[in-house]
């Protein structure tokens, strides 16, 4: 299982980013997908989660309607769009698989909002 996350960096307030979670080892079509965020203060924030079919999304109150996830099962690939970005969605961003009792996570990507 491979999962590779691209598409952060640094943000001013207020703006937008797009991460991308390229996935690999697996049948992706077979399984729901995360988001993850770790910062030194608050740990890990389990933020977001889509459905096999990409027709069920979850959002924790922290980033709804800012943030929408969403899958391109035949690219194996699930995708986070950020908006309206704020100081505190600063933190490394990881894409996150469950199979049976193991999670499987990327390398992250960092995230950076400031001005």
């Amino acid at each position: 299982v491979q999962l590779v996350e691209s598409g952060g960096g640094l943000v001013q307030p207020g703006g937008s980013l797009r991460l991308s979670c390229a996935t690999s080892g697996f049948t992706f079509v077979n399984y729901w997908m995360a988001w993850v965020r770790q910062t030194p203060e608050k740990g890990f924030e389990w933020f977001s989660a889509i459905n096999t079919g990409g027709t069920y999304t979850y959002y924790a109150d922290s980033v709804k309607g800012r943030f929408s996830i969403s899958r391109d099962n035949a690219k194996n690939t699930v995708y986070l769009h950020m908006t309206s970005l704020k100081p505190e969605d600063t933190a490394v961003y990881y894409c996150n698989v469950r199979r049976g009792s193991f999670d499987y996570w990327g390398q992250g990507t960092q995230v950076t909002v400031s001005s």
